[in-house]
């Protein structure tokens, strides 16, 4: 008997728990037997006015230079050339006009731009026959110029590409046949001998990203650094089929002598890139994206990577550029076990055909290094999440103390930009900010610094996100300071970008800087976000279920509700803390205070006066009326969630 109770007990709770499931609140509920559920970013806002411009494109490339007014925006046979500051188009190159476009195959899908001392250099796919063209200002006498653009860009949109422009001359990577075979990283335009790589040197390859790190005292050493994934040789079922991988070659190389590897590069070099967390042997193998961040000494440099991994998780690990160049310079070659000749491989030499045969016999047969390249922090990623991250910028922002800050910028699959100080070898979720562009994936992001944009390509559409957005902190000088946006600080104005002599405490968001400096506005009356007012009178009658509300204007805050010298716990969405009253009495008339507490600041966000005024008039009855049914119907809501509280408690016993 006890055994036909509990299994109708399950069936009754499944079929209830069936029906639940399609309940909006559940899908922002608790994370079961999750390991990366830290994501919580402080504030979740929106951005209506970053739309920059809107065209049926499916594929966009972005080109800006730090500090300038000009971005280009490169589509389907077309480069838009916009005015930064005025967000107005100045040109519009069209690329070939003979190209028709409508099927897949004849379209001239941009591919490829950068910005040459005079010219700007753009190439396409041009109904897969890769052309380039040289982009002259409208001013100057020059007309476009057309080149070959195999090697270049890729045959198709959807095939894997990148490029580099470093000291005039241009590296990328692009198959060199219209199925996407011999995908290779190549030195292919500009003032130095073309090279290219060994067939053998990787396997079906998706590169990321590539840079030049400048060594200003020692030009000879500077190398051109290659990030990519490739197929795994391991083919075990236990085994990921991709392996993440970081390459250098050097940028005086021009191959070899006619004997090995000539118009080869004879100085690449590969290891592999690890993330991870060791001790569990999780490891995130698939590399998405890479930025850079340099510094005046190149080994301060740093690589922040962006992971994705085979269980739907992504990851964040910081890697430093001294340390990964260690591993190049003094590891063993993977497969060679005998003595390593002068010079060693991956040496740089002014005359790259000079190298010796036994030297570029290593390079050519055992590139990889045996010692793996792990991040700074060794242990764990810095950041972990079970959100699908696919693009990542990091920005250097100078506080009102001086000191120097990391802000990560990472985009979602669904178009959602997410900002996070780097505290350390914490991650501080400062917002995730929705822009107008519903929910779609983001293909391409660039960063400017200098003005504090970051400017982000969805299919159709362009928008610009203003960094510097300390309109969101404005309410009072605790608000600014909780937030620990780098880029904002509180002054007389308020909460503002312009944070030299401001209030700041990026260190760990503690209030009472705002108490402890003297001089200056502290604090000010502005109006609330929310169009509600600070206190509100109801007249609630008797007999019936009714809630209140007040918002979640942080998700760090905990809240609270309290009557009558009592506290009540809220039942929390992600908008809102909500109190369930589920029969209205009259000794439960009176004051409601929603009050919130994060770190040491608590204040009242929200307060109800409910009276039961049994003198209202029939239309007052009414309006009333309506109110309370809206009421009703979320309290209906909260009744389900606590019975599917209840439900997994029951299932669980």
């Amino acid at each position: 008997m006890k055994f036909r109770t509990m299994i109708l007990k399950r069936q009754y709770f499944s079929v209830h728990i069936k029906r639940i499931l399609a309940y909006p609140w559940f899908i922002y509920g608790a994370c079961f037997h999750c390991v990366f559920c830290s994501y919580n970013p402080r504030l979740t806002l929106k951005q209506d006015d970053a739309l920059l411009y809107n065209r049926n494109y499916s594929h966009t490339v972005l080109f800006n230079q730090e500090g300038s007014k000009r971005l280009f925006v490169g589509g389907i046979n077309d480069v838009l050339h916009f005015d930064v500051d005025s967000r107005q188009i100045v040109e519009n190159f069209t690329l070939n006009p003979n190209v028709r476009c409508g099927e897949s195959s004849c379209e001239n899908v941009v591919t490829v731009i950068e910005r040459f001392q005079n010219y700007t250099f753009v190439c396409g796919t041009n109904g897969e026959q890769p052309m380039c063209w040289k982009l002259f200002p409208r001013e100057s006498n020059h007309s476009t110029e057309v080149i070959d653009g195999t090697g270049i860009s890729p045959f198709k949109g959807s095939q894997n590409s990148l490029s580099l422009l470093a000291d005039g001359d241009l590296y990328v990577a692009a198959p060199l046949y219209n199925d996407g075979t011999l995908l290779q990283f190549r030195r292919k335009y500009g003032q130095r001998t073309n090279v290219w790589m060994h067939d053998q040197w990787v396997s079906g390859p998706t590169f990321i990203s590539s840079f030049l790190a400048k060594r200003r005292n020692d030009p000879l050493n500077e190398k051109i650094y290659v990030l990519f994934r490739e197929k795994n040789s391991d083919t075990s079922p236990e085994a990921d089929p991709w392996i993440s991988r970081v390459a250098r070659v050097c940028k005086v190389d021009e191959g070899g002598p006619k004997q090995l590897l000539q118009n080869i590069w004879t100085s690449f070099l590969k290891a592999r890139l690890v993330c991870g967390i060791p001790r569990e042997s999780l490891y995130f193998n698939r590399l998405q994206d890479v930025y850079i961040q340099h510094a005046d000494d190149w080994r301060d440099s740093r690589v922040y990577a962006l992971f994705s991994s085979g269980w739907n998780s992504t990851a964040v690990c910081i890697y430093s550029l001294a340390e990964l160049d260690i591993v190049f310079e003094n590891s063993t070659f993977k497969g060679y076990s005998e003595a390593i000749p002068t010079p060693r491989p991956g040496t740089c030499v002014k005359q790259s055909s000079s190298i010796p045969i036994s030297t570029l016999q290593i390079i050519k047969d055992h590139p990889e290094m045996k010692e793996w390249i792990h991040p700074i922090q060794k242990d764990t990623p810095f950041f972990t999440s079970s959100k699908n991250f696919t693009k990542i910028a990091v920005d250097r922002v100078q506080a009102s103390d001086d000191s120097k800050h990391s802000v990560l910028l990472l985009a979602t699959d669904d178009g959602v930009i997410v900002k996070i100080l780097e505290d350390g070898s914490k991650a501080f979720i400062i917002s995730e900010t929705h822009l107008c562009n519903g929910s779609a994936p983001v293909h391409s992001m660039k960063l400017d610094s200098e003005k504090r944009k970051l400017f982000v390509g969805y299919p159709g559409q362009i928008s610009v996100l203003d960094l510097q957005r300390c309109q969101d902190y404005n309410a009072s000088c605790e608000e600014c300071v909780l937030s620990r946006d780098p880029y904002c600080a509180w002054t007389e104005q308020g909460c503002t970008s312009q944070t030299k002599g401001g209030i700041q405490n990026i260190a760990d968001g503690l209030t009472r800087v705002c108490h402890q400096k003297s001089g200056g506005r502290l604090r000010r009356d502005v109006q609330q976000a929310s169009t509600a007012p600070l206190r509100i009178q109801l007249s609630v009658p008797t007999g019936i279920p009714f809630y209140l509300s007040c918002p979640v204007e942080s998700n760090h805050a905990t809240y609270k509700w309290e009557h009558d010298q009592k506290i009540m716990p809220c039942q929390q969405t992600q908008t809102e803390c909500l109190l369930l009253i589920p029969t209205m009495t009259t000794d439960i008339h009176g004051n409601y205070k929603c009050t919130s507490h994060e770190l040491d600041y608590t204040k009242t966000v929200r307060e109800y006066q409910l009276s039961n005024d049994a003198s209202k008039d029939a239309s007052k009855d009414a309006s009333n009326n309506a109110f309370n049914d809206a009421f009703k119907l979320r309290a209906q809501d909260w009744v389900m969630a606590a019975f599917v509280t209840s439900a997994f408690y029951q299932l669980s016993l």
